[in-house]
């Protein structure tokens, strides 16, 4: 029950109440559930991001996905993306691990504007490998960190798996309006 009121509350950053002439805001609430999330969850292959759902709420697309990360290796140089369009909110489902953000990083280079990361889940995007963290903290079940579009982030000391929801906000309506993941479609 804790997870959904979290869940609910992080949604609730999304909302805006602006009125423009013609009212081009959402007629209908979108449900996902949790057992589509489980669904999507585990779906083939491990460590990927897969999109559940975008929806175009007006002045801009709100979009679930749920990840899945396997352990790191300890000492091993830490990945790091970053998107250009899209801020995301973590809620983290079940595992932990450190999240770094911000900083410096080295060889970074832009996803292909081809790959579905880039075309379905976030928007233009870069890879790289962290140099050093501005912020490193541990994250665990039940805790949220909203990320700015621009900054890089990447997990290390991760020692089984985290999983967990990424809420996005896409002012830009770069994504996919109302794509659903398709194991969800009826």
């Amino acid at each position: 029950m804790q997870r959904l009121v979290t869940l609910a509350v992080v949604l609730m950053f999304f909302q805006q109440t602006t009125t423009t002439q013609t009212d081009s805001r959402a007629k209908l609430a979108t449900d996902i559930t949790a057992e589509d999330i489980q669904t999507v969850l585990h779906a083939s292959g491990g460590g990927a991001d897969r999109q559940i759902r975008v929806v175009d709420i007006g002045k801009y697309n709100v979009s679930v996905a749920v990840l899945h990360r396997d352990k790191t290796i300890p000492g091993a140089p830490v990945g790091a993306i970053n998107h250009e369009r899209v801020t995301e909110t973590y809620y983290i489902l079940s595992g932990e691990g450190t999240l770094w953000t911000g900083g410096s990083v080295n060889e970074a280079k832009p996803v292909a504007a081809d790959t579905e990361i880039v075309k379905v889940a976030v928007g233009p995007s870069n890879n790289a490998t962290f140099r050093e963290p501005a912020q490193s903290r541990k994250v665990k079940t039940g805790d949220v960190v909203i990320i700015p579009e621009g900054v890089y982030h990447g997990f290390t000391d991760v020692l089984d798996h985290i999983d967990y929801l990424s809420v996005r906000s896409d002012p830009d309506h770069f994504l996919p309006r109302g794509y659903v993941h398709p194991l969800l479609k009826k």
